[in-house]
C-alpha cells in the first residue's frame, strides 16, 4: 500500500499559473523520473498477473519520435481471460460494504494525486498536452474518483428506505446494485481522466472492470492501472488489456461477459457500438461521442474577453477535445474587431516540445491528425479563406513531431462540412451573424451537443441563451475557455443530442448511478 500523501496544490484547468515555480519545479522533477523509464516493454494485467500479448506495437512521441515503450499487443483470448478474472472478483468484491469500496477508491485518488508531477510529464510526452494541461488531467482523474466517492457518501450507498402503507410488519428498501463487469475503453486525447473516471465510478458502486486504453496512450494507462492496484483495487476487479480496437476493443463490445460498458470517441463509433452493444436483452451503454462546439460573440459583448477565451478553447492541446470551439459566430458590427482580437491572440501562442515550460501548444496525436488538418486547411482555402496559420510547423528543429500551425478560417458558407464535421485539430470557423436568433439556429443546427459558449453585457441576451440552447455544458463570458474546462463537482460534464446516450454528466449528481441497478426488497415480518 503506498504512504505517499497528496500535494498541496489543487491544479485545474483554470486555475493554473504560469509563475508557480514550485509548480515547475516539481514537474522538472517529474520529467526527470519518467525519462529514466522509458524505452521499456509493458505487459497487460490479467487478474493481476502480467501477461504477454501476440507480439508487440511500439509507442513514439508525438513530439519528437522517441520511443517511450513497446506493448503486448493484446487478443481476444486475453480479453476472454480478462473477463474471467474480472466475474471471479465480483462476488468478493461487490459485496463489501460500500463504506470499504469508498475507502479503497479514494485511497486510489490520493495516490494518483501523489504521482501527479511524473503522470502530467508523461502526457506532454505521450500525447503532447502543455504542462499544466496534462497536470490538469492528472489531478481531474483523482477529483473524478472522489466526486464519485462523495456521491456514494451523500446517498448513503443508494440504499433508501421506502413507505409501508401504514403497515408496520412490512419493511421495504430501494437499493441500488452493481451489474457486474464493466468495459472501459478510453480515448488518447485525457488518457487519465477518460479512463480513470468511469473506472473508478464502476468500482466504488461495486462492479469490476477490463480497460481497453488507445493505443495512442499505453503507457498512461499502465501507469493508471498500478495506481488503482495500489492503492488497494484488487488485481483481479481490475484488469488492463492493451491492442487494436478490431480485436481487443471488438471482443469487449460482443462478449456476452460484459455486463456494462464505457466508451468515449466520435459519433460513429459510439452510435454503432449503442446500437449493437445488447444482443439478448438491453444493457448499460455510456458513450460520450464528442462535439463540434459553438461559441457566440454578441455585439454587446467584451470583445476582448471574448477573443481570449476562444482562442484558448479553440487551440487548447491542438483543438484535441471534444469539448474544442471549433465553430464562432459573431454579431457583423463586431466581426472585424473581434476577428482583429483573435487572430493577435494566436499569433502569440507559442509552439513546440509541450515538456517545455515556454511552450503552450504542442503537436496534434499522429500522422492521421496531420493529413486531417492538412484535409481541412485544403477544404477552406477552396471554398472560404484562412485568417491565418494552414501550415505544417518544422523551423527550430520540429520536423521529427506532428505541429500544425492553429488555424482559422472563414467567409465558408453555413452548411460547410467543416462547420458541421468534429475535427479534432486546432482549426476553428469564424463567420458573422446578422442577430442573436440566427446565430443560436446556426449553433443548434448538428446532430452533436457537448458544450457551447457565449459573449454578451446584456442580461436578457444570456437569459435567451441558455433558454435557447441545445448543449449540456455552456459557458458564459468565461475567459478561460469559451467551451472547454469543466471540473468535477464544478461543472458536470456531458452532452445532448448526439453527445451522448444517457443524458448524465461526468462529475454531476446523475453520473454514478448509471453503474447501479434498482432493486426494491420487500420483508414482512
Amino acid at each position: 500500500m503506498t504512504t505517499e500523501s497528496r500535494p498541496r496544490l489543487k491544479i485545474t484547468y483554470a486555475t493554473l499559473r504560469a509563475d508557480n515555480e514550485e509548480l515547475h519545479a516539481a514537474f522538472e522533477a517529474g520529467v526527470e523520473k519518467v525519462r529514466a523509464q522509458l524505452g521499456r516493454y509493458h505487459p497487460n494485467v490479467i487478474g493481476g498477473r502480467e501477461r504477454d500479448g501476440e507480439g508487440a506495437f511500439e509507442k513514439r512521441s508525438p513530439v519528437d519520435g522517441t520511443l517511450l515503450g513497446t506493448f503486448a499487443r493484446g487478443t481476444r483470448l486475453d480479453v476472454q481471460d480478462a473477463i474471467a478474472a474480472a466475474r471471479a472478483a465480483w462476488p468478493d468484491w461487490s459485496r463489501r460494504p460500500w463504506q470499504e469500496r469508498v475507502a479503497v477508491l479514494r485511497r486510489v485518488a490520493d495516490v494518483i494525486s501523489a504521482r501527479q508531477m511524473e503522470f502530467a510529464a508523461l502526457l506532454a510526452m505521450e500525447v503532447g498536452k502543455n504542462r499544466l494541461e496534462a497536470l490538469g488531467d492528472v489531478e481531474e482523474t483523482a477529483d473524478l474518483i472522489r466526486w464519485s466517492c462523495e456521491m456514494m457518501e451523500r446517498n448513503e450507498g443508494f440504499d433508501h428506505p421506502m413507505g409501508n402503507l401504514g403497515d408496520p410488519t412490512v419493511r421495504t428498501r430501494s437499493i441500488l446494485k452493481p451489474y457486474g463487469v464493466w468495459g472501459v475503453i478510453s480515448p488518447f486525447n485525457f488518457p487519465f481522466a477518460l479512463a480513470g473516471g468511469p473506472a473508478g465510478a464502476a468500482l466504488v458502486t461495486g462492479n469490476t472492470v477490463v480497460f481497453k486504453p488507445s493505443s495512442d496512450a499505453p503507457l498512461s494507462a499502465v501507469l493508471l492501472t498500478k495506481a488503482f492496484h495500489d492503492g488497494g483495487v484488487p488485481p483481479n476487479a481490475f484488469n488492463l488489456v492493451m491492442g487494436p480496437g478490431e480485436t481487443v476493443g471488438e471482443e469487449i463490445q460482443n462478449n456476452p461477459g460484459i455486463d456494462g460498458i464505457v466508451f468515449t470517441g466520435s459519433f460513429e463509433v459510439g452510435f454503432r457500438l449503442y446500437k449493437n452493444f445488447a444482443k439478448v436483452y438491453p444493457k448499460p451503454v455510456i458513450v460520450e461521442m464528442g462535439g463540434k462546439n459553438p461559441a457566440i460573440v454578441s455585439r454587446k459583448a467584451d470583445l476582448e474577453e471574448a477573443a481570449e477565451g476562444i482562442m484558448r478553447s479553440a487551440f487548447g492541446f491542438s483543438g484535441q477535445k471534444c469539448s474544442a470551439n471549433s465553430r464562432v459566430y459573431v454579431e457583423r458590427p463586431v466581426m472585424d474587431e473581434f476577428v482583429r482580437l483573435l487572430v493577435a491572440k494566436t499569433e502569440a501562442i507559442t509552439i513546440g516540445d509541450p515538456v517545455k515550460r515556454e511552450n503552450w501548444l504542442g503537436p496534434v496525436i499522429n500522422e492521421r491528425a496531420v493529413a486531417r488538418y492538412e484535409n481541412a486547411v485544403g477544404e477552406a482555402r477552396r471554398d472560404g479563406r484562412l485568417l491565418i496559420g494552414g501550415e505544417r510547423v518544422t523551423e527550430n528543429g520540429l520536423d521529427a513531431g506532428f505541429f500544425v500551425a492553429p488555424t482559422i478560417a472563414t467567409d465558408l458558407p453555413y452548411d460547410h462540412r467543416l462547420l458541421r464535421d468534429e475535427l479534432f485539430i486546432p482549426f476553428t470557423v469564424v463567420l458573422p451573424v446578422d442577430s442573436l436568433d440566427q446565430a443560436l439556429r446556426l449553433s443548434n443546427d448538428n446532430i452533436l451537443g457537448l458544450t457551447a459558449g457565449f459573449y454578451s453585457e446584456d442580461p436578457a441576451e444570456i437569459t435567451k441563451f441558455l433558454d435557447e440552447i441545445e448543449a449540456g455544458v455552456v459557458y458564459v463570458n468565461r475567459r478561460a475557455g469559451a467551451t472547454t474546462g469543466a471540473w468535477p463537482g464544478i461543472q458536470p460534464f456531458g452532452g445532448w443530442k448526439g453527445s451522448t446516450a444517457t443524458g448524465k454528466a461526468g462529475g454531476g449528481y446523475y453520473y454514478v448511478q448509471q453503474f447501479m441497478r434498482e432493486q426494491s426488497q420487500t420483508i414482512v415480518d
